[in-house]
């Protein structure tokens, strides 16, 4: 059976759908068979950051209306045999999702695949409280600033009370923090929040820091998950994020202000 992992934040912004795109294809370049679900209907943004908007035909909300099978509606990734991508539709609204639909679906997806990565919308809305109610595991988005770290936290104990495993009073969602756009300069400076204030107040196990880089905008804008550029920090980041997600011990990277050279300080950069 498959692990379901849910990506959510309390906000907008924060880098969740980049997210769940470089976690699934991360988990797939692994070796792990990966399905990916953009839970976001009415926006739809997961297909056009993994480059496959012109091949969507079928959607999230036809298989959960059984107008299409599942087969019919994933989406092989061009780049890893291992991952398959299921997109939102766009001319719905979220109520078009209900809690057995849904249900049935991951149930499908749990058969085939090893992971299964939910791409939440923002916010406690129908849609995010959908894609988070199967959840075995959560990741929690959140920028090093007060009220997303805030928002943060209010959907940290949703996920603690109104989960199928906390209603069934099983073994409670296994939660992780991905803190991202993170500048160590405007740390140092006070303008945001540091990785230990924020871990301070969320209190949850320290899944990765994934820095602020243009890398990010380049990578959405093309189509490419941003994991697949290994030279950018961003791209780093989150292929140790897999990694300890995985169990493996990585010590964190860019979480320190970079040290200049004398010969850049002489220079004034």
């Amino acid at each position: 059976m498959a692990r379901i992992i849910v990506v959510t934040s309390g906000k907008g912004g924060v880098g969740k759908t980049t997210t769940s795109a470089s976690l699934a294809m991360g988990l797939a370049l692994r070796g792990y068979r990966t399905a990916v679900i953009d839970f976001d209907v009415g926006l739809r943004n997961l297909d056009l950051i993994l480059g496959c908007e012109r091949r969507v035909v079928y959607d999230f909300v036809n298989v959960i209306n059984e107008e299409a099978t599942l087969r019919q509606a994933l989406i092989r990734d061009k780049r890893c045999e291992n991952l398959y991508i299921l997109p939102a539709s766009q001319t719905r609204d979220k109520e078009a999702l209900t809690k057995e639909g849904v249900g049935r679906v991951l149930e499908e997806l749990a058969r085939e695949f090893e992971y299964v990565v939910c791409d939440s919308p923002a916010g406690i809305e129908k849609g995010a409280f959908l894609a988070m109610y199967y959840a075995d595991d959560a990741i929690v988005v959140t920028n090093p600033e007060v009220s997303s770290v805030r928002d943060a936290d209010r959907m940290i104990g949703i996920l603690s009370s109104k989960s199928r495993r906390a209603e069934l009073g099983e073994e409670p969602i296994r939660e992780h923090l991905l803190l991202t756009r993170y500048v160590p300069e405007r740390v140092k400076k006070g303008e945001m929040l540091s990785v230990d204030d924020v871990l301070e107040i969320l209190a949850l196990p320290l899944l990765g820091v994934i820095p602020e880089s243009q890398a990010v905008l380049s990578a959405s804008n093309e189509g490419v998950p941003v994991i697949l550029n290994e030279k950018s920090d961003a791209g780093q980041a989150y292929r140790d994020a897999v990694a300890r997600y995985l169990g493996e011990e990585v010590p964190h990277r860019f979480i320190n202000p970079v040290k200049k050279s004398l010969f850049s300080r002489l220079l004034g950069g």
